[in-house]
Formats: structure tokens, sequence, C-alpha cells
């Protein structure tokens, strides 16, 4: 039996952990010995990995005294290592911000790999030299393998470190039909509204990438063409006050509402009748998987992989608030419905093949 490790930050709601769970789910199923290692051993979606899951947490000090925190980060690495240097057949660093992921994944294997869930260049804005720090510090060369979860993520990558070509490898994320189709079956109390179209987005609260700002402004001007419509958000994050404010501001409280972060979104894709993507960059997005599978359309900006939805599963829009307004506006007007159901066995099939090669 071969034996797997996977190294994250922790396992609190957001789309890396969502990746990771349903990832590790699936090949303990398939008789791989699964190891998960947290910088933190928390989050919501502990409760969800399979309990045949190992579970180790490696937490590095933040000590504000420098020379406290080095020697005792010092001696958890080496202790680390005696441990667990090279007793796995695989390792990887999922979580791509997490330094001590990355250390422990090049420690916990020859066989290891840096996973990367984003364009890199246009999180950094263009900014090459900060895009080659943040790898330089994952220390990316030491890594057999770069895995992406979208071609544009790697394209973005390759056109920083083109030697890495060989290396770099596009790996989407696996999706969980069966679960998220139970889960989608769960009661709550808000019912879908027949005279009124119901958009949702689902995501963290953060302009600089998720631009939510864009639906906002295009529903002011939706309202005033008096469509009947209303817009459900769901997460939260640093900028969700910003955005009720301006919501409150633009009279538009009786149009979109705020519904906070949920465990189980899936109920509301189901009273939705479209998913909205306003964001400037995205991986591969979670949520394309989870709309094709639960039958809903969407409507998402030109974010990694959108030519997927374009292949009967919505529109695409470009980024600005007058295209999100339009789309949005036809949407209402003249509704879309999917005609190819989504093959997620087939989807993860091929996955699994370019994983078990990998491993």
């Amino acid at each position: 039996m071969k034996k797997l490790l996977f190294a994250a930050y922790s396992l609190d709601i957001g789309g890396i952990e969502t990746a990771l769970v349903t990832l590790v789910n699936h090949l303990q199923e398939k008789n791989y010995e699964i190891t998960v290692v947290l910088e933190k051993k928390q989050g919501i979606f502990l409760k969800e990995l399979n309990p045949k899951i190992n579970i180790i947490e490696y937490a590095p000090s933040n000590s504000k005294n420098i020379i406290k925190r080095k020697i005792i980060n010092l001696l958890k690495r080496i202790k680390f290592t005696l441990s667990y240097k090279n007793k796995f057949d695989f390792a990887a660093s999922f979580a791509t911000y997490s330094n001590s992921s990355s250390f422990v994944a090049r420690t916990a294997s020859k066989n290891n790999c840096l996973w990367g869930h984003a364009n890199y260049v246009t999180l950094y804005d263009n900014n090459k030299e900060e895009v080659k720090k943040f790898f330089e510090e994952k220390k990316y060369k030491q890594f057999k393998n770069i895995i992406f979860v979208s071609k544009e993520g790697k394209e973005a990558f390759l056109k920083v470190f083109p030697e890495m070509k060989e290396k770099t490898i596009v790996c989407n994320n696996l999706i969980d039909e069966e679960k998220i189709t139970k889960m989608a079956k769960e009661t709550i109390e808000l019912k879908k509204d027949p005279k009124k179209f119901t958009f949702l987005n689902v995501g963290r609260h953060d302009e600089k990438q998720k631009k939510l700002t864009r639906i906002i402004v295009a529903a002011k001007k939706l309202k005033e063409e008096n469509k009947e419509f209303k817009i459900l958000f769901i997460g939260d994050g640093q900028d969700s006050r910003m955005y009720q404010e301006l919501v409150k501001k633009e009279n538009l409280s009786d149009t979109i509402f705020f519904l906070g972060k949920k465990q189980n979104p899936y109920p509301y894709f189901k009273i939705a009748d479209c998913i909205i993507v306003s964001s400037d960059y995205e991986g591969y997005p979670v949520v394309f998987l989870e709309s094709f599978t639960l039958n809903r359309p969407i409507i998402t900006t030109k974010v990694s992989d959108y030519e997927e939805v374009k292949q009967g599963y919505g529109l695409v829009t470009e980024k600005t608030e007058e295209d999100i307004y339009q789309k949005m506006k036809q949407m209402i007007e003249n509704r879309f419905t999917i005609e190819k159901k989504f093959d997620s066995q087939k989807y993860n099939q091929e996955i699994i093949k370019k994983l078990e090669k990998i491993f």
C-alpha cells in the first residue's frame, strides 16, 4: 500500500480545503494510506475526513522573540526530519502559500510536488519579481513536480519560470458528485421565490480578487429597469462590511441578501436560477464543478478555464460592470437551459490517471 502525505494550513472553509478533503477521501477509498499534515489542526472540514486518514499537526512558532522563534522552529524541523524523512512514497505541499507545508512535503518524500491553485502573476499584479520571491520562499526548484489546477495557472507560472516546463503539470480538482447531490437535499428555511430570478454567489469576500462590487453595480441598473430578481451572497471575509454598506447606500437591501458563511451551500444552489462569478482571477473555480454537478447555469468573468462554461453551461462575460449587467439581464429575460449532463465519473477518472502516474 502506497503511503501519501498532503500538507496544508488548516481545514477551515475554502476552495483549497474543499479540494483537499475531496481528494484525500477519494484516495483513501482507493487503498492508499493517507496522512494529512496541518499547521493548525482546526476547521469544520476536519470531521469530513475519512477516519482512517492520519492527521499530524506541524505548527511553527510565531513568537515575537526572533531568537526564541528560530530555536523552536529549528528543533521542530529536526524532530520532523528524524521522524518522517523519506518515509512516504509521495508528498504534496497542497496549500501553496504555506512555507511549513513546503518543508513538510520536501522532507517526507523525494517524490514530492508543490500544488498551485491560482494564476500567481495576476495575483501579484503582474509583478514578476514578487512571483519569483513567493516561489523561491517555497524552494520550488527542490520539488520533483509543480501541479497547477488550471491551464491558466500553469501558463502564467511558465512565463516567469520557463525552465520548469518539463516539471509542471495541469491536474484539475476532483468532484464528489454523490456527496454534493446528497448535501443539496438538506432542508433550509429559505424557499425559492417563483416571482424573482435568483442569482447566487459563493465565495470569500475579498474585493481584490472577487470584485463583488461589479455584481452590486449591475444589480442597481437592473433594479432601475424594474427587473424581478434577487441576489444571494454566501461567504464572508475582510470586505463583507464594505459590501453591506454599499448595498445599503444603493438601496438594494431588498434585492441583495448576505447569508454569511455556510458549511453546506448546496441547498442554496437548488433554489438559485443562476450562479454568478465576478472575479478578476481564480485557480480552477470549484464553483464551476459544483454548478455543473447540480445542473445550474453560470455567469462567469473570463477567469481560469472559463471556456468550459461556454460548452453549454452558461454565459461568459468580460471583467466589467457593464458586461456583467448585460449578461445578468440576458439571463433574467431569456433564462438558460443546460442541455447536456456533466459526466463527473469520466472527469474524475482522467484526473486519477494523472495522479497515479505521479504517485
